[in-house]
């Protein structure tokens, strides 16, 4: 996941409110549900010490959400009386609206609510030319459509000559009409920078479109067994987006565990458990942070200082560094704050981890380093 959205968020100092709402029911009562959720999580702020000014601002930033047609929801950062950042979430939170007041903004579950929401391009193609849907976790839209040779596009059973050099005219088109298609998906794939291509249609059509579309996205393609002009099911959208998370969560884990395997020189190019991953964070040496969010080590204290390169396992190590102020704050936040700032990504292994998976990466926390 891309973490430079985040930057605004360590431009000023906190404390932070967090602040996670759901926004995934809709019906009749729900401006009254969200109006009575935007006095609870202040409430709950102020019950955590935030400050009268931030308290107001959440509040009154949750209640504009009253008749939001967000599918999932939105997270609110505030700090000093005013609202930073409000991204919205690709998934609902699951365990409903929550708000917290800490030294850092509250931005790890974001890996898992807002990270690796695969935007995808669904084509949907027959013999005349493809029209182009754009899907994601916020909804789908029109992106366009292509036209290729009217005509002639449908084979004859006779065998004369006239009759095969037809069907020869059928294969030119069929041929120029696909290379038309891939054409235009491959600019639609760039212009709406998607990570999915979804090719729709009869097998044929299907296969000479894929083999025409540069090979850079070969890794991006997905095919789907339907018939020309059937339109996909949300379901089947999201089957597809949930395996590319799935398949990039498993390539960025398998890196990981062939990293931590000592090189010639006896040493690994990745690191896990809190205090190596502080000190290459100290360092600079973080190129990728792997999550499990529900490890252990998530939640463990670690001490920071005001830049996000003063974080230590003990509040001594800090002093020692020269650094006179410091707070407790949770590892994964202390973590994904440093990664922002060095231009780093951060990945959720979740969707790749199998139940049986033990302790990986150990503690919950792993990275791949740019140098050993």
């Amino acid at each position: 996941m891309d973490l430079a959205f985040l930057h605004p968020l360590y431009e000023h100092s906190g404390p932070w409110a967090s602040v996670y709402v759901d926004l995934s029911r809709h019906a009749e009562d729900t401006p009254h549900e969200r109006e009575l959720t935007a006095q609870a999580v202040a409430r709950e702020l102020a019950g955590q010490g935030a400050d009268e000014a931030t308290c107001r601002a959440v509040r009154d930033a949750v209640d504009e959400l009253r008749h939001a047609s967000d599918p999932h929801g939105r997270a609110l950062f505030a700090r000093d009386g005013e609202v930073v950042l409000d991204p919205p979430l690709a998934r609902a939170p699951v365990r409903g609206s929550s708000a917290q007041w800490a030294p850092l903004p509250r931005v790890s579950p974001l890996l898992e609510l807002a990270g690796e929401d695969p935007v995808c391009v669904v084509a949907y193609i027959d013999r005349k030319g493809a029209d182009f849907e754009l899907r994601s976790g916020l909804g789908s839209h029109e992106a366009g459509s292509v036209s290729g040779r009217q005509w002639p596009v449908h084979r004859t059973s006779s065998v004369d000559w006239s009759e095969r050099h037809f069907q020869l005219r059928v294969e030119n088109t069929w041929e120029h009409n696909a290379a038309e298609i891939a054409d235009a998906l491959a600019v639609c794939q760039e212009e709406t920078r998607a990570d999915l291509l979804i090719l729709v249609g009869d097998a044929r059509e299907r296969r000479a479109v894929h083999e025409r579309l540069p090979q850079r996205l070969y890794g991006s393609v997905v095919e789907a067994d339907h018939g020309t002009g059937s339109r996909l099911l949300d379901e089947e959208v999201e089957q597809a987006r949930a395996e590319h998370v799935r398949r990039r969560a498993q390539e960025d884990l398998d890196r990981f565990l062939a990293a931590r395997t000592p090189g010639g020189e006896g040493r690994t190019a990745a690191v896990e458990g809190v205090p190596a991953l502080v000190e290459a964070a100290r360092e600079h040496r973080i190129d990728e942070l792997l999550v499990r969010p529900d490890g252990p080590d998530t939640h463990r204290e670690v001490w920071i200082g005001e830049d996000p390169d003063q974080l230590a396992v003990r509040r001594t190590e800090l002093k020692t560094l020269g650094e006179q102020h410091s707070w407790s704050a949770r590892a994964d936040d202390a973590l994904l704050r440093s990664v922002v700032m060095t231009g780093a990504p951060a990945i959720s292994v979740t969707p790749a981890l199998p139940e049986d998976a033990g302790d990986t990466p150990a503690g919950g926390l792993g990275a791949l380093l740019r140098w050993s």
